[in-house]
């Protein structure tokens, strides 16, 4: 395994790969690597002749008030995983090379950025978008892998692949779980034993929502309203928003539809978690 901190190394790296006809899968990280990124890097194993891993807590992403500062960096473990699992190049760019003192240009999916997450985090998303297309310049994958959990966040990069005709194929891949439901986050570390407890509230909210689909109910507003007594019944848990949404255009449906996505945000003590699921 190669760790490179130069995007100028790596290009060359990987170009000379691309001659020998060798494909690259691409798996994006902030660090804090668990079972849900190892996952990803396992499929990129398998498709791809060549995997890279980054590893970059992206500041263009936080919000003033969010948690830069405080977001775990256990680089050590996060590279030990990495070789571990058998990935060939990790790369550890440096935020004065991402984001020079003159950098000025950045991306903004339009219409997908601003709701459900995108209310609370006002430009989390034109950060993510931003440095995911920097790193795709860089590494000129051809194929990306994400996480089911960071839904919004697949239909967002889809949205800017396809406009901005990128050679990228994105494979988004089912969320990972804790036993009891949580979804696996770099962020449950910042929760104790008794938020991570009550945490599994999010994917119990989530599964009540599919036992009403599944019973009958349509309304939109009847199924959110009980996941919300659900949740509050907490009193560490604070919900963001609970919606059901289409699931390409994320955009607020009344009644159920095939394929249609139940996404939520809930803050449990101080921290902010994301779940969602797929209705079939």
């Amino acid at each position: 395994m190669k760790v490179i901190k130069s995007s100028l190394i790596l290009g060359q790296k990987l170009k000379s790969l691309k001659r020998q006809g060798k494909s690259v899968g691409f798996v994006p990280t902030m660090g804090a690597l668990h079972a849900g990124h190892l996952s990803l890097i396992r499929e990129a194993g398998k498709e791809n002749k060549a995997v890279v891993v980054s590893i970059f807590v992206n500041p263009a992403q936080f919000g003033p008030r969010e948690d830069l500062k405080k977001y775990p960096r256990p680089l050590k473990k996060d590279l030990l995983l990495c070789q571990k699992a058998g990935v060939g190049y990790v790369f550890l760019p440096q935020e004065k090379d991402m984001y020079p003192e003159d950098f000025a240009t950045y991306v903004n999916v339009r219409g997908l950025s601003e709701v459900l997450c995108g209310k609370s985090r006002p430009g989390h998303f034109q950060g993510v978008a931003t440095v995911v297309n920097k790193l795709f310049n860089i590494i000129q994958p051809d194929r990306a892998y994400f996480g089911q959990k960071d839904a919004q966040q697949a239909v967002i990069i889809k949205k800017m692949v396809s406009d901005l005709n990128m050679p990228v194929k994105i494979k988004v891949m089912p969320t990972k779980r804790e036993q009891g439901g949580l979804a696996l986050s770099s962020r449950n570390a910042y929760l104790n034993s008794k938020e991570r407890q009550d945490a599994l509230v999010l994917s119990k909210a989530l599964d009540l929502a599919q036992l009403l689909i599944k019973g009958g109910a349509k309304d939109a507003n009847r199924i959110t309203s009980r996941m919300k007594q659900l949740i509050s019944q907490k009193k560490s848990a604070r919900v963001d928003y609970i919606a059901i949404v289409n699931a390409k255009n994320l955009m607020p449906l009344r009644k159920i539809a095939q394929g249609c996505l139940i996404a939520l945000a809930v803050r449990i003590g101080k921290t902010r978690l994301i779940d969602n699921i797929f209705v079939n």
